[in-house]
């Protein structure tokens, strides 16, 4: 998970992507979010918001997405370097099963490494959504708070995380196949990293789509009235 360069926690690398995307895309929710609700009247609602898009679907997405393009990209770019310099025969040669050593091992890397990311992507964008909403538009904090923690079950967030593990394997698992078939040399490995990256962010949206309707379904776990 280290892509042989230092840590994966490193400023640029996916703790930055994540952060900076998922901050970008909580305050896109805090304006959009607000400006909706106040045309109706209901602005003091807008902690609703970040709850339950950020929770729910936006920093999922956003994390698949980055992961994707910053650890899966460099899985790819690996794997696909062994095979055209015959890295990969050579471990065949000395029996030593090549895909549990270079899959699989990375899998579990990144399952571990992906919650700690997510946890500071996810407070990233419920910040940005919050700060949006308290210092842009002027609402009350203690408003926005009360809407906020009212509208998170706890329930909501543990599905938000096994949603990220899921796009955390299905990332991996793509990007380590491209790499692990590339062929035709440098220019090979370059080829296989553009079709796992359209590949996987395609996937991702449609895992997405059947989790959050096999979670959640027609339903919800929030009363707006009644």
């Amino acid at each position: 998970v280290t892509l042989g360069s230092g840590s994966l926690a490193v400023i640029g690398g996916t703790v930055g992507v994540i952060t900076a995307m998922c901050f970008f895309t909580g305050t896109e929710v805090g304006l959009q979010g607000y400006a909706a609700l106040n045309q109706i009247g209901t602005a003091a609602l807008s902690g609703f918001v970040s709850a339950y898009f950020n929770t729910r679907e936006i920093a999922p997405l956003v994390a698949g997405i980055a992961l994707a393009a910053t650890v899966g990209c460099g899985f790819t770019a690996q794997l696909g370097a062994m095979r055209i310099s015959e890295e990969v025969d050579a471990l065949e040669v000395m029996a030593i099963p090549s895909l549990p050593f270079l899959v699989t091992t990375r899998i579990i890397a990144g399952l571990i490494a992906i919650v700690p990311l997510y946890i500071v992507g996810l407070l990233s964008s419920y910040f940005a959504t919050r700060l949006t909403i308290t210092q842009f538009y002027g609402q009350s904090a203690g408003t926005y708070d009360h809407y906020f923690n009212l509208f998170l079950p706890p329930g909501d967030v543990l599905w938000s995380f096994g949603k990220v593990l899921v796009f955390s394997v299905t990332v991996i698992l793509i990007h380590c196949y491209h790499g692990y078939n590339a062929s035709g040399g440098p220019a090979g490995v370059g080829v296989a990293v553009g079709r796992a990256v359209r590949t996987s962010i395609v996937a991702i949206n449609v895992i997405d789509l059947f989790l959050s309707m096999a979670i959640w379904g027609t339903t919800t776990t929030v009363r707006l009235a009644g």
